[in-house]
């Protein structure tokens, strides 16, 4: 069997998608040659797999993102027509693959929901831009394709999203979430990291801490967690966020208009956010729009309860009352009532335990197996 894994840029396997490493890797043993194209191999995989570098030329000064985006797709359409593979699977929105993984969700959902907080201006810029419109052409022109055979969704958000958006039939869309490590993050981890952590940043013993992880603030929600934060009335509650951002500074500001100084902290970009997991009593992630968060599933790993928004792919797990809350991202009274509400579940232990139960089955291995059978179907 020979595959062809199609990814633009950086480490094709990382974060979210470790688990198809772990498959490819089991076919290679068995004997199937898995090619990668992509721009950039810098931590790629490289034992038992080829490699193929797509590296055209684009204008950056005349089409930006939009040209290096069809350039590559141009490129990766030529290798994959002469590579005589049974199997092409993109990360990429590229027509003429055989399998789509969807890791990045729906394009045209998330600027639907993107557009109800800009303002007449933003949303004219958002429509007309170049780049959006590459993206939605090729998101088109991808799944009407006839080579299209599969669609991995790692949600059933973004399965009824390709569903409703694009028609595509239900039996084609193939839900094989992210997975995650359960013995990485496990419960465990209060133990061992949940007093340190509390001392060492001046957070009481006995205050719900609410944690948020991830980066892209504005996707993910931390303007309308730092308005629900000044409106909750456990004033008590502290919360975390940790994650990369250009607007970093900008959310310290708004932190520190909404007087939250002093009960928000902001840690930066963290290597390992275990010891936060740790020390947490639950997670928040107020975000626009997310097919599958791995933070999410890392933190029901560790047996946090959550609180995500009805455009989070991680909403399906959410059980409200026993393992966490749903919420709209964009209502910042029903917001700041669910982050009361979670608040209140510090040190249950029936909480922590149900939202335990929803990471037990979503193993990488579990998940690893799950794309295998997929391959081996479509490969016969």
């Amino acid at each position: 069997m020979k595959i062809a894994i199609i990814r633009q840029r950086y480490n094709p396997f990382g974060g979210a998608e470790r688990f198809v490493e772990r498959a490819l890797g089991a076919l290679a043993g068995e004997g199937a040659e898995v090619t990668l194209i992509t721009r950039n191999w810098d931590g790629a995989p490289r034992e038992g797999f080829r490699q193929i570098t797509c590296d055209p030329a684009y204008s950056r000064l005349l089409g930006g993102r939009a040209a290096r985006d069809r350039s590559f797709a141009a490129a990766a359409q030529a290798e994959m027509a002469k590579g005589g593979f049974d199997i092409t699977q993109s990360h990429e929105r590229i027509p003429g693959c055989m399998i789509f993984r969807a890791g990045d969700g729906v394009h045209a959902a998330w600027l639907d929901h993107r557009a109800r907080i800009l303002g007449p201006v933003q949303r004219a810029t958002q429509r007309w831009s170049p780049y959006h419109r590459y993206v939605l052409g090729a998101e088109k022109g991808m799944f009407a394709d006839p080579a299209l055979q599969a669609v991995i969704c790692n949600s059933q958000m973004v399965a009824d999203e390709i569903e409703r958006y694009y028609g595509v039939a239900r039996s084609k869309l193939k839900v094989i979430y992210n997975g995650v490590d359960t013995e990485v993050f496990h419960p465990g981890l209060a133990d061992e990291h949940r007093r340190a952590m509390r001392s060492g940043n001046g957070i009481p013993d006995e205050a719900p801490l609410l944690l948020f992880v991830g980066s892209g603030f504005e996707r993910k929600g931390v303007p309308q967690l730092l308005r629900a934060a000044a409106r909750m009335q456990r004033t008590d509650a502290r919360i975390v966020i940790v994650g990369a951002d250009r607007k970093l500074k900008a959310m310290r500001k708004l932190s520190e208009l909404l007087r939250l100084d002093r009960r928000v902290l902001f840690t930066g970009p963290l290597k390992d956010v275990r010891p936060w997991y740790g020390a947490a009593d639950g997670f928040v992630l107020p975000t626009l729009y997310d097919p599958c968060p791995n933070a999410a599933l890392e933190a029901f790993a560790c047996g946090l309860p959550v609180v995500t928004s009805t455009t989070c792919g991680a909403q399906e797990w959410v059980h409200a009352g026993e393992n966490g809350w749903v919420v709209d991202a964009v209502d910042i009274t029903a917001l700041a009532g669910r982050l009361d509400d979670l608040a209140g579940l510090a040190g249950n232990g029936e909480a922590r335990s149900a939202a335990r139960a929803v990471a037990e089955p979503l193993t990488l291995p579990a998940m690893a197996d799950r794309l295998l059978a997929l391959y081996r179907a479509l490969g016969r």
